[in-house]
């Protein structure tokens, strides 16, 4: 059964460009190591609930919007190596805290053992 990193972010909106670029770079790297499928999404309709959503959950601020993301791997093993080599790219140069376009504090992530899969 497939492996799932999910995360969400919070992005100011002006840097919703910047974010892609960043996306693409991360989603061929990880690809190369044998990433299977991605996608990167950004809120569009989500509401803001009673007890918790997702702007609380990364504390989101009035300039902010949302982005979820998922990305599947083959299986843990593999999805361990590709983090262990692709964070090594060159590529990869601009993934560090100081140059990122959201405030990575409140970002929110974890990797998931596929339950049910179809």
């Amino acid at each position: 059964m497939s492996y799932v990193d999910f995360f969400n972010i919070p992005l100011p909106k002006e840097n919703e460009a910047k974010y892609t670029e960043m996306a693409k770079v991360f989603s061929t790297v990880m690809k190369e190591h044998g990433l299977l499928h991605f996608w990167e999404a950004i809120a569009e309709n989500v509401p803001t609930g009673e007890v918790t959503d997702f702007h609380r959950a990364v504390q989101a601020k009035e300039n902010e919007t949302i982005v979820s993301a998922c990305y599947v791997w083959p299986d843990k093993e593999t999805r361990d190596k590709a983090w262990e080599l692709g964070m090594k790219d060159e590529r990869m140069e601009g993934f560090n805290p100081e140059k990122m376009p959201f405030d990575g504090m409140r970002m929110f992530w974890g990797g998931f053992r596929t339950l049910v899969e179809g």
